[in-house]
């Protein structure tokens, strides 16, 4: 389910009181493939609710450059929604997530293992009230910009 920036954190403080474990992670998840499957899978293993930060189209573009997102928010947002592992999706328009984990206070944060603690700004954030960070292995050779490179190849 989609929820709005502004009524996150009372979402979470709703699952909290229901004793839920919440895993949080974030990220473009432009053109969704196997690799983020596998990885929202594993995220969800860490606890009872999966929510997932989704970058704006206009935080993608900062990130990534002027000709990203290939799809727009809402379409990738209803696309995460329809996976079984995902409970809820937030759009975020800032760079990185850090604000919005400050709002969520995941119990568990989980990110690609392309990140180790000293290159993820949300991980202190996290670990300045308790919580846990995991790191999930990527799957090799599957990746939204490798999939676009060969499309431009062609």
């Amino acid at each position: 389910m989609l929820i709005e920036r502004k009524n996150i954190a009372a979402a979470c403080d709703r699952l909290r009181a229901e004793h839920k474990k919440i895993v949080f992670t974030n990220g473009c998840f432009d053109l969704l493939h196997v690799g983020h499957v596998r990885y929202l899978t594993a995220a969800r293993e860490f606890g009872d609710v999966l929510i997932v930060g989704l970058n704006s189209d206009s935080s993608v573009k900062m990130l990534k450059g002027a000709d990203r997102p290939i799809n727009g928010q809402a379409d990738r947002a209803e696309i995460l929604s329809g996976l079984r592992a995902v409970d809820d999706v937030v759009i975020f328009d800032e760079r990185t997530a850090e604000a919005l984990i400050a709002e969520v206070k995941p119990d568990v944060y989980v990110k690609g293992g392309d990140y180790d603690l000293s290159t993820l700004p949300e991980a202190k954030i996290v670990q300045s009230y308790g919580g846990r960070v995991e790191f999930i292995r990527l799957v090799e050779g599957r990746s939204t910009t490798g999939i676009i490179k060969r499309l431009r190849s062609e």
